[in-house]
């Protein structure tokens, strides 16, 4: 007869999943998805690609170790998110951006964005994204682009000959001057200017395939994401070949590497599957209206943004039925004696 006060037994609330997967794995999942992406970029513009992505890395790395050491709180930087974040940073840069410009964006995204907030599933922006945007302080810096397949030196200033990125040809909407200088061979495969993280959108889809294939990522986001400005491009071009124009924006700037790596996310978009597809078309719908009727040349970074703030509203009124439960009507019909 089993002695059941011998098992010690652990009571514990629902739900009772049993996983190895942590932060630390799914992490290094996007780390190593992000490899490909990371490996073009030091073909594209040289080994300081590299050296300013480990700048960016190591110094989120530190600046959370350091908040939670000041803080006496129990240490987080060994989970990767920092090293992502700050991994990010570096690929919606530009690749001749000054290390120490790095550092203030990983000090603004770990500080600021995440850890005031509570930490890691507490933040309401994507860190990264909010780095980018608070780095256009410095707006000279995060617009000069090098020529692809030069090589920048590691340490010094870098002279830059001012190059216009396919988004800029978009922006304008001189979709012919844009076929002058890159086919779309040359937008699919990165050999153009632009970020260093950003430009290859074959690498891109082979970590989106990676998160996939390892069930980091659903679906939902990046195809709704994608499908909504390849629709807009397409109904409503700026050019006489619509297709032309729907590709060269989808390849063009940084709408994949956001798609795949940003608006998806775990803190900052919706938890539902219908929540996921009505974020995804709302960061599409943002970025197309802001390519074309914003200043700026690129939507992504703040599409993402906008949409991270509607999160809890979304999850609110999306979220899924509990098996069980009624689904209660939208409109509720008046009662005898209620006004």
């Amino acid at each position: 007869m089993t002695d059941y006060k011998e098992l010690k037994l652990r009571a514990s609330s629902s739900p009772h999943i049993r996983t190895r997967e942590d932060t630390r794995t799914v992490m290094l999942d996007v780390i190593i998805a992000l490899l490909p992406a990371l490996a073009f970029g030091v073909y594209n513009f040289g080994l300081r690609a590299l050296a300013a992505t480990a700048v960016s890395m190591a110094g989120a790395v530190g600046f959370e170790a350091l908040y939670r050491f000041l803080m006496k709180k129990p240490q987080t930087a060994g989970d990767l998110s920092a090293a992502v974040t700050g991994m990010l940073i570096a690929f919606v840069c530009p690749v001749n951006i000054p290390y120490w410009t790095l550092l203030i964006g990983d000090f603004f995204a770990i500080v600021l964005v995440k850890q005031l907030y509570g930490g890691l599933g507490k933040n309401f922006l994507n860190p990264a994204l909010a780095a980018r945007a608070f780095l256009f302080s410095w707006a000279g810096i995060m617009s000069s682009w090098v020529l692809p397949g030069s090589r920048t030196p590691l340490i010094g200033a870098v002279d830059v000959a001012t190059y216009p990125t396919p988004m800029s040809f978009l922006h304008n909407g001189d979709l012919t001057g844009l076929q002058k200088i890159y086919d779309l061979g040359d937008m699919f495969i990165g050999s153009i200017g632009g970020s260093m993280g950003e430009v290859s959108a074959l690498c891109l889809l082979l970590g989106l395939v990676f998160l996939l294939g390892r069930r980091v990522i659903t679906w939902n986001i990046p195809v709704s994401y994608v499908g909504t400005v390849a629709v807009l491009t397409f109904l409503f071009p700026r050019g006489n070949d619509p297709a032309a124009w729907m590709l060269y924006n989808i390849l063009g700037g940084g709408l994949l590497l956001g798609a795949i790596f940003m608006a998806t996310d775990y803190v900052t978009s919706p938890v539902s599957r219908k929540g996921q597809l009505l974020y995804g078309v709302g960061c599409g719908v943002l970025t197309v209206f802001i390519r074309y009727f914003g200043a700026y040349v690129e939507g992504v970074c703040y599409s993402i943004l906008c949409m991270n703030l509607c999160v809890w509203l979304i999850d609110k009124y999306l979220k899924p039925r509990r098996f069980g439960a009624a689904r209660k009507p939208i409109f509720r019909r008046k009662g005898a004696g209620e006004p």
